[in-house]
């Protein structure tokens, strides 16, 4: 399956301008045969805690235009949204993945970012998400999930793909790279990470978006490319020769 991580810019707070922004990388991306395009974290309103102004109801704008888009393109679309879930006062940081078929999944983000007090305005995820999309098992995770090992782990045994939008600020760069290679390679399995560049809420962002192999190669890589689009096929043959040749996760304990 080919995948596509789109490293953009977000108009702060703004999603109409957004969807006009993002809708024609869509449009490119399904022309060039990628099957799933990844937006970032918040990608119609930039990382804001003014639930008040941004947040929508469940199935708002933001979630159809990655549904609408899904369905006129034939893809699958992902990224993260401020909705209001069902049952719920407070809204969560909901990865949407939206399907050609009209499909939804939904994974709320399970750590909410405390330094930023994110988790004063946002609730907190409690179920992790794997959902197979044509043939290969993707597990959802948003942004701060990338620093919690845990949850990486209890997934890998039925993952191929780790899917993971941020919003990760241009000061802890270095994090972010490193932490995207450590997932891959301690679970052998593909790393998708989708960052913005651009500023925001007065924040800066430097995107290192990348996706990277089963072994921790470099399949593609936009570290100080600005706004751009990466793409890499995604085999999860590939996923169980590694694992077959280097049985490191049957060695865990627990």
């Amino acid at each position: 399956m080919r995948v596509a991580a789109v490293q953009h810019d977000i108009v702060w707070e703004d999603p109409a301008a957004n969807f006009a922004r993002l809708a024609p990388i869509i449009e490119r991306a399904a022309g060039e045969g990628v099957r799933l395009v990844v937006f970032t974290e918040m990608y119609a309103t930039g990382f804001s805690m003014d639930t008040e102004r941004i947040a929508e109801p469940f199935d708002g704008p933001s979630a159809r235009f990655l549904t609408e888009q899904a369905r006129t393109h034939g893809v699958w679309v992902c990224g993260s949204v401020p909705e209001r879930q069902p049952g719920h006062d407070r809204p969560s940081n909901c990865l949407v993945l939206a399907g050609p078929e009209g499909t939804v999944h939904r994974y709320s983000k399970i750590h909410p970012f405390s330094y930023s007090g994110e988790d004063e305005h946002y609730d907190a995820g409690d179920k992790l998400v794997t959902v197979t999309v044509e043939g290969v098992r993707l597990s959802l995770f948003v942004c701060y999930d990338l620093r919690f090992t845990d949850e990486f782990w209890a997934v890998a045994r039925d993952t191929d793909c780790y899917i993971i939008p941020a919003n990760w600020p241009e000061k802890r760069r270095t994090h972010w790279r490193t932490l995207l290679r450590a997932r891959a390679i301690e679970n052998l399995a593909y790393v998708v990470g989708a960052n913005r560049v651009g500023s925001g809420g007065g924040v800066d962002y430097a995107g290192d978006s990348a996706i990277i192999g089963p072994f921790g190669e470099e399949l593609a890589d936009a570290a100080d490319a600005g706004e751009t689009v990466l793409t890499a096929e995604i085999d999860p043959e590939v996923v169980a020769a590694t694992r077959k040749r280097y049985p490191f996760i049957e060695d865990r304990r627990g």
